[in-house]
C-alpha cells in the first residue's frame, strides 16, 4: 500500500535549515555516504510534495538536470515560480488534503514523498495524512532555524521502526506515524 512519507536531513537539534533558512549547511556532508540509501528510498517513490522554499533551494543549486526526472511534483505555494527545465512541476494553493489525493493517485501505487518543508510535513501530519517520518540526523548542532516538524498542539506519535549508522556521523531514523483510535 502506498504511503506518505517525510523524508529529510535535520540537525541533531532538530533544525532542516538555519536561522537564516538557508540548508547550505546540509552540503559539507557531501551525497555519497547516503547515495544507496537515497536510491533505493527514491525507487519506490512514485510523487513528491514540496513548499516553494525548498522548490527555491533547488533551483538556486542550478544542477546539471532536474534531479526527480518526469515525477509528478506538487509544490505549494501562491506565487508565481519558474518551472525547472525538463520537469512534471504542478504548482497548487490547494488544501493538502486534495494535494495528498491527487499526489497518491499520480503515483500509481508508490509512495509519495513529502520533501518538505517542515510547514508542509507538519498540514500533512495535524491531518492525519503522514505515515512515515525518515529522518538523516546530521552531526552538527544549528542553535536555531526552521525546525524540522513544526505541528502544533496535537503531540505526533511515532513507533521506531529502522535506524541506520552512516560513515558520516549522521543517523538515518525511521518511524511509523500512530493514528489516534477512532473515536
Amino acid at each position: 500500500m502506498a504511503k506518505t512519507q517525510y523524508y529529510v536531513a535535520a540537525s541533531l537539534d532538530g533544525f532542516i535549515a538555519d536561522a537564516d533558512d538557508k540548508m547550505d549547511w546540509l552540503l559539507q556532508f557531501g551525497f555519497e555516504a547516503y547515495e544507496v540509501h537515497y536510491n533505493a528510498f527514491l525507487s519506490d517513490v512514485g510523487a513528491l510534495v514540496m513548499g516553494s522554499g525548498t522548490y527555491q533551494f533547488i533551483l538556486d543549486e542550478e544542477l546539471q538536470s532536474w534531479p526527480y526526472g518526469d515525477m509528478p511534483i506538487w509544490v505549494l505555494t501562491s506565487r508565481e515560480l519558474p518551472t525547472a527545465e525538463g520537469a512534471n512541476i504542478l504548482f497548487s494553493s490547494e488544501s493538502v488534503e486534495v494535494v495528498a489525493a491527487r499526489a497518491l493517485g499520480a503515483a500509481a501505487g508508490k509512495n509519495v514523498w513529502i520533501v518538505g518543508g517542515g510547514n508542509v510535513a507538519a498540514q500533512f501530519a495535524e491531518r492525519g495524512l503522514l505515515d512515515e517520518l525518515l529522518v538523516s540526523v546530521m552531526p552538527i548542532v544549528l542553535g536555531s532555524g526552521t525546525p524540522l516538524l513544526p505541528v502544533g498542539g496535537t503531540p505526533l506519535r511515532l513507533t521506531h521502526v529502522e535506524t541506520t549508522q552512516f560513515d558520516s556521523g549522521a543517523v538515518g531514523l525511521s518511524y511509523r506515524v500512530e493514528r489516534p483510535p477512532a473515536a
